[in-house]
């Protein structure tokens, strides 16, 4: 300033306008250094930094400069370049200090929070990120970078000692406590869900509670976000897959086998004995023939050892259209490529009911992919529902209208 004044009084300024003329040239000249040195730091050093990291192909530098954090940087110059011309304007010495040190504060703290943004990139490109998230530890993290910050620039502003001000955080507790209510139980809901390992990125899991049935796409400090295989977006408050309960399909995928749970109704009216003629049928079916003449055989022995009057049906053992059907059935399962021989695999009946006998296949294709699980169970069952007339069975089905619409003709015609 002084410099300034002289140059002008020798100039021949009057000496009045001196004082205000030369406040105006140095704020000036502080404002084009400003312009000038942030041009520098972004058009020319973080420029080159940008062509030395995308040449070499930097992961990490990549991802510092998705991140802007370089720019953020950047603001500290004209902070620093203001911060040392304070002294030039004595009046205004302190405020100016005050204020450029708050911004370095601001932009300080801003950075951190960006680093740790970068933390979090950088993790998840190592395989552990999917089975150990830090998503939500970083965001508590950044909250608490946000309230140290605050404190101290508040702090900085009041001229104050910041422990002035955390003194009195503590009466403002239970605030604190309402305000981040979601956050503190996200928090503990995402240190169990981790430790726990209940979730893991890329996980299907099915929330009937939320709608959600889908993968896992983030997983946050408050909210996991599903991926529904409608393409929507379901987000769940972390908490809840505490304290409620889900389905986590993490468990079939990794075993490399999708059970196969269903029922084939078999109408109880065409259920019978198996007469001679039937039986020399069943042993011309590939699948059964070692199973009848085994079991012609075992029922034989059984009748003759017991002397089973045989001229009645309901005497001794027999072979039922059923009960080779069910033999089919796990002799085909057995032979199927789709079905994972090394899981469970039965033919079972269960309890009859207004829609018919039950027989319901319980397996396991050996491919958890959705489509091919869903294209092996239909093969089977394709499969089944042709194939039951030979064995003499009807496959339950509740009267249609074609049903009634055929009864109603043979009335007319009689």
């Amino acid at each position: 300033m002084k410099f300034i004044r002289n140059r002008l009084l020798g100039y021949g300024v009057d000496d009045a306008l001196v004082d205000p003329l030369a406040f105006v040239i140095l704020i000036a000249v502080i404002t084009l250094l400003c312009i000038i040195a942030n041009f520098i730091t972004k058009q020319v050093i973080i420029r080159f930094i940008t062509h030395i990291v995308k040449k070499h192909n930097i992961k990490w530098g990549n991802i510092l400069l998705e991140r802007k954090v370089l720019r953020r940087l950047s603001h500290f110059v004209p902070a620093i370049i203001i911060y040392s011309f304070a002294a030039s304007f004595p009046t205004y010495r302190k405020a100016i200090e005050t204020l450029a040190l708050t911004y370095m504060m601001i932009v300080a703290f801003s950075v951190i929070n960006r680093l740790l943004s970068v933390f979090n990139d950088i993790y998840q490109t190592y395989e552990i990120s999917k089975t150990k998230p830090i998503k939500g530890y970083i965001q508590v993290a950044k909250i608490v970078i946000v309230i140290v910050g605050a404190i101290l620039v508040i702090a900085n502003l009041m001229g104050e000692s910041p422990v002035i001000l955390l003194s009195g955080i503590g009466a403002l507790s239970a605030v604190f406590m309402l305000v981040f209510k979601d956050s503190l139980l996200g928090l503990v809901a995402g240190v169990q869900l981790s430790a726990t390992e209940m979730v893991r990125m890329g996980d299907w899991i099915e929330v009937p509670n939320y709608g959600a049935n889908g993968d896992i796409i983030d997983i946050s400090l408050n909210t996991v976000a599903v991926r529904n295989f409608d393409k929507t977006v379901t987000m769940i408050p972390s908490y809840a897959l505490i304290s409620n309960s889900f389905i986590n399909w993490r468990g079939m995928q990794e075993s490399g086998g999708r059970r196969i749970k269903r029922a084939l109704y078999i109408d109880t009216s065409s259920i019978k004995f198996c007469t001679e003629a039937m039986i020399e049928h069943y042993k011309q079916i590939h699948l059964l023939s070692d199973y009848i003449i085994n079991r012609e055989h075992e029922i034989e022995e059984y009748n003759v050892s017991n002397k089973i009057d045989r001229s009645n049906l309901v005497n001794g053992r027999a072979m039922t259209n059923i009960g080779v059907f069910r033999a089919y059935i796990g002799e085909y399962l057995q032979h199927h490529p789709g079905i994972h021989q090394e899981m469970t695999l039965m033919v079972r009946q269960l309890a009859p009911d207004e829609n018919g006998l039950p027989i319901e296949i319980y397996a396991f294709a050996n491919s958890t992919q959705w489509a091919i699980y869903e294209a092996v169970q239909a093969d089977i069952f394709d499969h089944l529902f042709a194939v039951a007339g030979e064995f003499d069975l009807r496959v339950f089905q509740n009267p249609a209208g074609s049903d009634v619409k055929a009864l109603g003709n043979v009335m007319k015609s009689e």
